[in-house]
């Protein structure tokens, strides 16, 4: 008899869905590996403005700055969809894409930053790191 009750049990278990997000995936698992901007991710020689900017900062004064990665991903962004400065930010913060794209391993709900550091990074960069980012934009 109770061998009979624990079958029923089993059986009426809900299976597990393997298509459920869990909090603990990163971005990767969860996103479509054939999106245009998850495919463009990697196509990108992300070293290469890692490499040219590093000279533009200074690890032992002011504040940590924002990953160059996150700071090139949106500027990219931002001339790939036509959107302002304010409007990428935004998105990025609601689009899992935007955000794995920029170098996020799991999603976070909050601004990657103010709208007004990508002015500073612009600044920062100057003509000639904008000149590479178009580059690199043109080459993919």
């Amino acid at each position: 008899m109770f061998k009979n009750i624990a079958n029923k049990e089993t059986m009426l278990a809900k299976k597990k869905d393997e298509n459920q997000l869990t909090f603990n995936q990163t971005i990767e698992e969860q996103v479509n590996q054939k999106h245009p901007l998850f495919v463009l991710s990697h196509t990108i020689d992300w070293k290469k403005f890692e490499r040219a900017f590093e000279k533009h900062y200074s690890k032992t004064n002011g504040c940590t700055a924002k990953p160059i990665r996150l700071m090139v991903g949106l500027l990219i962004l931002k001339h790939l969809r036509n959107q302002s400065d304010e409007v990428v930010v935004e998105q990025w913060q609601e689009n899992l894409y935007y955000q794995y794209f920029c170098g996020e391993k799991v999603f976070t709900p909050k601004p990657p930053c103010e709208a007004s550091e990508l002015v500073h990074f612009r600044h920062r960069i100057g003509e000639e790191g904008m000149e590479l980012i178009l580059q690199e934009s043109i080459r993919i």
